[in-house]
C-alpha cells in the first residue's frame, strides 16, 4: 500500500457523516481530530435502559473540537484514582459519543482503523482524556476511534422488560457507526481492528461470539481481558436484588425498572460503588454467585462461556501482564498482609488443588510471601489463562505478555494491570501515566509495542509467529532492561499446565 501523505497543518477540516457534517481541528503533527461525535441518541428519558437508538441528524456543520461527556459513573476509589488513567471531563446524558484521529480526513484514504474500548470493570473509566489520545496511531497511518459506552446500572444491570448487556449493545452501535462513516475520515471499513483493555478486552471476548457483531471488525486485540468473566442470569438477578435493597426499592417487574430510573445519580452511583465493598464484607456464594470470585457486580450477562469459534473470521492478538494483580495488592498494602489461609482458600475457589498447585508456583519464587504467590495465581486465573483459552480456540492467534516492571512503590508494583497502556498508545510523556510508570519509562519498549499494534492493524501480523499448542510462542515485551522484546516458547509451562481442564 502506498503511504498516504498527511494533511498539512491547518485550522480545521470538515468530514461528512450520515447524521451531518463535523468540523475537526488539525494539529502541528498533521493529525486531525474530530471529538465528541454522537453515534447514538442520549440513552435517557424514554430511552433509559433500552437498546441504543440512532443519533439525531443535524443541519450545518457541527464543531468537533472537544470530547463529549462520558457515561455517569462513580470515581475510582483511592489509591486507584491516582494510578488508573481516567478523564477529568464531564459526565452526562449525551454519553454515547466517540472521537476520531486521522492523518487523512477525506474519503479514499483506505487506512486501517482501530477502535478502542476502555476498561474499568464495567463500572468506571471512559474513552476520552489524554491517556487514550489516538494521535500516535494516526501519526503512524491508522485512523483511531475511541468510544464511550454505558457503565454500571445503565449498561449492565439486569432489569425486567429491558435488554441485557446494554453497554455491549452501545459498543456494537459504535462499530456500526464506524462501518457506515469511517470511509469519510480516510479509513477502510473492511480493515477495522477493535482493541480494548480489561473490561474492554472482556467485551471483545463476548463480541467475538455475538452474531450481531459479526462482520463489524476484521481484527481484534484483547489486552488483560478475554472470554472468561461473565454473570449467569440467576447471579445477575441477585445483583439486581442487592442493589434494589440498598436503595430501598421494593418494586418488581416493570415497576422495578421504573423505580431504578427515578433514583438520582447522586444516590445510584455511590450505591453501585458500595456493592463491591459489601461483597468483600459478606463473601458468601449464596449471596453473590460467581460474582464473588472477581468482585465485579457489573459484567456481561450470559448463559455460557463465550469462547470464539475457530472459524470466527477475525485475526486475534491476545495477552496479559505478568503481574496483573499487584495493582490490587501493592497500593492497598495487602501484598504482605495476605495470609496463607486466604491464599489456599482462593486457590481452591479458582478450581485448583492448593496442595498440588501452590508448590509449583512457589518453586520459581523462592521465599515469596503468600501475597506474592496470590498475585501469580490470581493473575493466571483472571487474565493469562483466559487469553490462552482464546488463542487455543482460534488458530493463527498471536499471543503477547507484558513483563516490564514499574519502579513505583519501591519496585513492588511490577508489571501490573494497566501498566501497558502508555506503551500501546505511545504516550509515555503524558503526566497521567507517571504515578503508574514513574518518570522515565523506556521509549524503546513503547516503540516496539505500539509498532506491533500498528502492524497488526495493517496486516494481521504483529511481527512474530502465531501461537499453537505445540510451540505456544509468546512475545514478551520488556523481558529485561536490555531487551524490549523477547520471543519465548511456553513461558511458565508448569504453572500453565495446572489449569488444563479448569474452567
Amino acid at each position: 500500500m502506498e503511504p498516504i501523505k498527511p494533511v498539512e497543518p491547518s485550522a480545521t477540516h470538515v468530514c461528512t457523516t450520515r447524521q451531518g457534517a463535523v468540523r475537526g481541528r488539525t494539529g502541528s503533527d498533521a493529525v486531525t481530530s474530530f471529538l465528541g461525535i454522537p453515534y447514538a441518541a442520549p440513552p435517557f428519558g424514554p430511552l433509559r435502559f433500552r437498546e441504543p437508538a440512532p443519533a439525531a441528524p443535524w443541519e450545518g456543520v457541527r464543531d468537533a473540537f472537544a470530547h463529549g461527556p462520558s457515561a455517569p459513573r462513580a470515581p475510582y476509589a483511592p489509591p486507584m484514582d491516582v494510578l488508573i488513567p481516567d478523564a477529568d471531563g464531564g459526565q452526562g446524558e449525551d454519553c454515547l459519543n466517540l472521537s476520531v484521529w486521522t492523518p487523512h480526513p477525506r474519503p479514499g484514504g483506505g487506512l486501517p482503523v482501530m477502535v478502542w474500548l476502555h476498561g474499568g470493570a464495567f463500572s468506571n473509566g471512559s474513552g476520552v482524556g489524554p491517556a487514550y489520545d489516538g494521535a500516535a496511531f494516526a501519526r503512524d497511518g491508522v485512523v483511531c476511534v475511541n468510544v464511550n459506552y454505558r457503565l454500571g446500572t445503565d449498561g449492565f444491570l439486569r432489569l425486567p422488560d429491558r435488554p441485557d448487556n446494554r453497554g455491549l449493545l452501545d459498543q456494537i452501535a459504535a462499530l456500526e457507526w464506524v462501518r457506515d462513516n469511517i470511509e469519510g475520515f480516510g479509513g477502510d471499513p473492511d480493515r477495522v481492528t477493535v482493541f480494548g483493555e480489561s473490561a474492554g478486552g472482556m467485551s471483545i471476548g463476548v463480541l467475538l461470539a455475538q452474531p450481531r457483531a459479526r462482520g463489524l471488525f476484521r481484527r481484534a486485540v484483547l489486552q488483560s481481558g478475554a472470554a472468561h468473566h461473565f454473570l449467569r442470569p440467576a447471579t445477575a438477578d441477585l445483583i439486581t436484588a442487592h442493589l434494589a435493597a440498598a436503595l430501598g426499592i421494593e418494586a418488581t417487574g416493570v415497576a422495578l425498572t421504573e423505580a431504578f430510573a427515578r433514583v438520582p445519580f447522586g444516590d445510584l452511583l455511590p450505591a453501585q460503588a458500595r456493592l463491591r465493598a459489601e461483597m468483600g464484607a459478606r463473601p458468601d456464594p449464596a449471596l453473590w454467585g460467581e460474582a464473588m470470585l472477581n468482585m465485579m457486580p457489573f459484567e456481561p450477562v450470559l448463559d455460557a462461556l463465550p469462547l470464539p469459534s475457530a472459524d470466527c473470521g477475525v485475526d486475534l492478538l491476545v495477552g496479559s501482564n505478568r503481574e496483573e494483580y499487584r495493582l490490587f495488592l501493592v497500593p492497598t498494602e495487602r501484598l504482605h498482609l495476605l495470609s496463607e489461609r486466604k491464599l489456599r482458600a482462593t486457590t481452591g475457589a479458582y478450581g485448583l488443588d492448593p496442595d498440588k498447585a501452590l508448590p509449583v508456583y512457589a518453586e520459581s519464587r523462592p521465599g515469596a510471601a503468600p501475597g506474592e504467590i496470590f498475585d501469580a495465581v490470581a493473575t493466571d486465573w483472571f487474565y493469562r489463562i483466559p487469553a490462552l483459552r482464546v488463542a487455543e480456540s482460534v488458530p493463527g492467534t498471536h499471543v503477547y505478555e507484558f513483563a516490564w516492571r514499574s519502579p513505583q512503590y519501591g519496585g513492588l508494583l511490577g508489571a501490573c494491570h494497566s501498566a501497558e497502556l502508555g506503551f500501546v498508545f505511545d504516550n509515555l510523556r503524558d503526566p497521567v501515566y507517571a504515578p503508574m510508570l514513574g518518570d522515565r519509562p523506556p521509549q524503546d519498549l513503547a516503540d516496539a509495542m505500539h509498532g506491533a499494534w500498528v502492524a497488526f492493524a495493517a496486516t494481521g501480523d504483529p511481527g512474530w509467529d502465531a501461537y499453537d499448542r505445540e510451540t505456544r510462542t509468546t512475545m514478551v515485551f520488556g523481558a529485561s532492561p536490555d531487551a524490549p522484546t523477547e520471543l519465548v516458547r511456553d513461558p511458565r509451562a508448569a504453572e500453565r499446565a495446572l489449569w488444563e481442564g479448569v474452567r
